[in-house]
């Protein structure tokens, strides 16, 4: 039984997937990068601890620290990869991560990964389609493979992400010319990627990779102006083209684990962002 989880990187997604641990009794591990924003997720009733896995020498200073607070029941893995300004340290700060962890035994390990493993073809995509089609592609495989041969591991790959602070009106609002007015929008709320992630965290036959997208999945021209004009902004302009886009299928993660999406339609999270 899970009573307790580290989740490394409490930022936009990883605090309030910890707030979510605390309410339901599990004692949680949170990390952030500063000593002094560690200090502060004690509000939330997170047991905060400092850890840049930017530096060789923060990890050595503090490592059997980390270590202990590293060593819980499951682990959740929630670095923001930031391959376009840095492609190789994504990798190496992960490399770091797994030395750290190699002598403890989990009963779950949760890597936050992405969609954007998927090249940008029409299809509909299932866990399976993932496919190294650029540069960036390519790192954020070599980072899922570092995991999936782990114990006990599943890797949640999230597709665009939206609620609080991040409303989708703004993404393309005022812009003109913009392509693919009938491709499909591929995003998920905050909120269903919590419910997805505890799914994984607790359910014993969760094993594997899984696809974390809303099931419904309007166009890119009638996402993108309701959304603009929701938020009273200049609504984007398409061209005419035809061209479509990949559909990132959440089937495994519906049918096998059973699990519901709280916002499975895009449109419905427009109000709750």
């Amino acid at each position: 039984m899970i009573k307790s989880v580290c989740i490394v990187g409490c930022g936009w997604f990883g605090l309030p997937l910890a707030q979510a641990m605390v309410t339901q009794g599990i004692t949680v591990n949170g990390s952030k990068r500063s000593t002094e924003k560690a200090a502060s997720l004690t509000e939330y009733g997170i047991n905060g601890f400092t850890l840049d896995l930017s530096f060789d020498e923060q990890i050595e200073e503090n490592q059997l620290a980390i270590e202990a607070a590293l060593n819980t029941d499951c682990l959740v893995v929630n670095i923001p990869p930031g391959l376009r300004k840095d492609p190789q340290g994504y990798l190496v700060k992960l490399a770091r991560l797994t030395r750290l962890i190699r002598d403890i035994s989990y009963q779950r390990i949760i890597f936050i990964s992405t969609t954007g493993v998927y090249p940008s073809v029409e299809k509909l995509m299932t866990e399976k389609d993932a496919v190294a089609h650029s540069e960036v592609s390519d790192k954020l495989l070599q980072a899922e493979a570092m995991f999936a041969g782990l114990t006990n591991s599943c890797i949640a790959r999230f597709a665009g992400l939206v609620g609080p602070k991040r409303h989708p009106g703004r993404f393309l609002a005022g812009k003109i010319d913009m392509s693919q007015p009938e491709a499909a929008v591929n995003i998920v709320h905050l909120n269903d990627c919590i419910l997805a992630v505890s799914e994984l965290i607790f359910e014993p036959s969760a094993a594997g990779i899984y696809n974390v997208c809303a099931p419904k999945h309007p166009s890119r021209q009638a996402f993108y102006q309701q959304a603009s004009l929701n938020l009273g902004l200049v609504a984007p302009q398409f061209t005419q083209e035809k061209s479509g886009g990949k559909i990132i299928s959440s089937d495994r993660l519906t049918k096998e684990l059973n699990f519901e999406y709280q916002f499975s339609d895009p449109m419905d999270m427009l109000v709750a962002c």
